[in-house]
């Protein structure tokens, strides 16, 4: 098929790539790009003229002070920005006609195709289909889906989330199920599958918390055997206590929620809940760190990893920088950052307070990631290593290893 993608950004052009694989695909995005897989179009209009689908995948940002690197739980609840998305539709209608088929694939809260968006597609036709994709392993989940969201006006499967459903098929390497329903429990399905995972996290992380107050207790031990109880109440994916919630999509997500919340009237705000713990946990993080640091001498404390994930550079949502900024504001310690992704210099051996705030076993590990999160650098004597994943072990006698979350005694 002829494929148009508009928003090649950092999600949309590995999913464009991964289309053209099976069929030729043109995108367009307001920023410069190259590829050797797409071709790239000077306009929108090159993007969608004689297209059979034009998948839409722009921007609905927060404001940055949203962004999770720094605490949001306290500030004003909004929503989504949709000024992008609107622009971006408004410009696909006008190049459009009867034949084609749009998708767009942007998250947004509840009501806000059949209230907002829909409208501004007339001239052809349109379904609403979020991915459940992530930085990193972008290429991996497209094609590897737990599931396929598509939300038609009525919820039915009409011929146009079959023709969606025959083209993902010739994609995928797994066999995903596809959850066909109105715009609205698309929306649905996509954002509380987020904040399910949010919950997720914050439940282990609670569990860390516990045993770190609590001692005697292996926070693995009791998150695994949670994990494995999925005849009521989960799977094993998040279920490993470590560092919080991170990324672009996630923390707005529950941000966006509260919005609905209030708005709904609903009574109650659990998602302020997800986000406040999330905080919380990021400053009793932060608290161990500045006490290990003054019971060794004031040592500096460097965090092994800046990025909200290994392997990519991106800042959004850095649950590094929001354990940062509680070492500064409420310890009165400046940390200093390792990430070969993410900072333009970085050191070849540090001696200090080292949080090991990236795993790749365990962020990438649905994806087929086995390998050990290797060191961005090496750690000099007399130093203290955190990790919150307790997973580091080294033969060294002069460095301390504080497996965090585990407090077994006995």
């Amino acid at each position: 098929m002829n494929v148009g993608f508009v928003g090649i950004g950092k999600l949309g052009m590995a999913c464009a790539e991964v289309m053209a694989s099976k069929h030729t695909v043109t995108g367009y995005d307001i920023y410069p790009k190259h590829s050797d897989k797409i071709k790239i179009a000077v306009n929108i209009k090159d993007a969608v003229v004689d297209q059979d689908i034009v998948f839409i995948a722009v921007q609905t940002p927060h404001d940055r002070k949203y962004g999770g690197t720094t605490p949001s739980a306290h500030l004003p609840n909004t929503d989504f920005d949709y000024t992008i998305v609107e622009k971006v539709l408004t410009q696909v209608n006008e190049h459009a006609h009867a034949n084609q088929l749009i998708v767009l694939i942007s998250t947004v809260l509840p009501g806000t195709v059949r209230n907002r968006l829909a409208n501004h597609i007339t001239n052809a036709r349109f379904i609403y289909n979020p991915y459940l994709i992530a930085m990193g392993s972008v290429e991996w989940d497209m094609v590897n889906p737990e599931m396929v969201i598509i939300g038609t006006e009525d919820g039915s499967i009409t011929g146009d989330a079959k023709q969606l459903i025959e083209f993902y098929q010739g994609l995928m390497q797994n066999s995903p199920r596809y959850e066909v329903g109105t715009w609205d429990e698309a929306e649905c399905i996509k954002v509380f599958y987020n904040t399910f995972i949010s919950a997720k996290i914050g439940l282990a992380n609670m569990i860390q918390d516990v045993a770190i107050r609590q001692g005697n207790i292996d926070v693995d031990v009791v998150t695994n055997a949670l994990a494995r109880s999925t005849m009521r109440i989960m799977g094993p994916k998040y279920m490993t206590a470590g560092m919080g919630d991170a990324g672009p999509c996630h923390p707005r997500d529950n941000i966006a929620l509260r919005y609905m919340a209030e708005k709904l009237d609903l009574g109650y705000d659990l998602f302020d809940a997800i986000m406040h713990a999330r905080e919380i946990q990021a400053k009793n993080l932060a608290k161990f760190i500045a006490m290990e640091s003054q019971v060794n001498g004031k040592l500096p404390v460097w965090i092994h990893g800046k990025a909200y994930k290994p392997g990519v550079a991106y800042l959004e949502g850095s649950y590094s920088l929001l354990i940062g900024h509680y070492l500064e504001n409420a310890f009165g310690i400046m940390p200093m950052y390792i990430d070969p992704l993410a900072e333009k210099i970085n050191p070849t051996s540090v001696r200090g307070v080292v949080l090991l705030a990236h795993n790749r076993r365990v962020t990438y590990g649905y994806a087929g990631e086995a390998n050990e999160q290797e060191l961005y650098c090496t750690i000099a004597a007399d130093s203290v290593i955190i990790d919150p994943w307790r997973q580091y072990t080294t033969p060294r006698q002069d460095i301390k290893v504080i497996h965090y979350g585990n407090t077994r005694q006995i």
